[in-house]
Order: structure tokens, then C-alpha cells, then sequence
């Protein structure tokens, strides 16, 4: 007992020992080397300007899905929006936030950058969309390779959360 526990102090003495006594030369001061960079400014690059994709306006794009076509009344209906609200509130806050980018695109003013049925494609096929649409495949890119899970909704669900939309400015 009295060895082992002599040895385990020897032992210890010993790291003890190696660890220290080293010492680092300090150099005085601080600098950091930066390169300069230049930017020129022509013509092509005041015209050409780089839109996220999540702010890109598309409005004849339908999507790829079961939604072909979709009309929409001009008055908005209260019932479907809060049904909508409700659906969108169980389903979709993990990943979207009204007026900001979380881990998919803010769904506020979808409706002027997006066509209704690209929207509902989008809500009941996002597999399907992020394989065979470009604007989903830009959206996927842009929004670090999350893609949009399939939460399995109706038809009916993905119009009560298309009207909900419709309210967010």
C-alpha cells in the first residue's frame, strides 16, 4: 500500500516537473498582416445584382405538384385564415417565423414574390419540389441544405394556411 501510493507521488512529482518550466517568449506588441483588396466598379456589375432566392419575385412559377390551378376570392375568409393560423401554429413554427429568416424563409408577403399554387406545391410536396423545381432547389441551397419536411397536410389544411398567409404583410 505504502509503494503504490509512493509511486503515484513520484509519478505525479514527475508531470509536474515536465509540465513547467517551460517558457514562451513574448513578443512585444500585436500586429496583424492584412491584404488590401480592390474592387472595381464597371458597368456589369452596377446592372447585375445577386437577389436571394428567398426574395426573388416569380409569379408565373406553379410549381410541381397536385395543385394545377387555384382561385382565390378577392375578400379574404376569417374562418380559414384562423383555421389556417391554428394549423400553421402546430405544424410550421418549428422552422418559420412571421418577419423573420429562421431556419426556412419568413412566410410574411409570400404572396407577392410566390403564385398561390407554388405556395400549396410547396406546403404538401416539398420533397417533390426541392428535386424538381429550381426555385425550391435555390430556396434548399440558400437555407443550408434544410429542407422543408413533409408534415402530411390535406389539401384543405394547405388552403387554410395559404389564406392565413394572405393576412401577413
Amino acid at each position: 500500500m505504502k509503494i503504490g501510493s509512493k509511486s503515484i507521488i513520484l509519478l505525479f512529482s514527475f508531470l509536474m516537473i515536465a509540465c513547467g518550466g517551460k517558457q514562451e517568449k513574448k513578443e512585444e506588441g500585436f500586429s496583424v498582416e492584412r491584404k488590401k483588396t480592390t474592387t472595381e466598379k464597371t458597368a456589369e456589375t452596377n446592372t447585375t445584382e445577386t437577389v436571394k432566392p428567398s426574395e426573388r419575385i416569380d409569379l408565373t412559377n406553379k410549381g410541381v405538384g397536385p395543385i394545377k390551378s387555384i382561385t382565390i376570392d378577392d375578400e379574404i375568409d376569417q374562418a380559414m385564415v384562423a383555421q389556417g393560423e391554428e394549423v400553421y401554429n402546430q405544424m410550421c413554427l418549428a422552422c418559420h417565423r412571421v418577419g423573420k429568416k429562421f431556419i426556412g424563409p419568413a412566410p410574411n408577403g409570400i404572396l407577392e414574390r410566390r403564385t398561390p399554387e407554388w405556395v400549396m406545391n410547396m406546403i404538401l410536396v416539398p420533397e417533390k419540389m426541392v428535386k424538381e423545381d429550381p426555385l425550391a432547389k435555390e430556396l434548399l441551397l440558400e437555407f443550408n441544405g434544410s429542407p422543408m419536411a413533409n408534415q402530411s397536410l390535406t389539401e384543405e389544411q394547405a388552403r387554410a394556411i395559404l389564406e392565413y398567409f394572405r393576412t401577413l404583410k
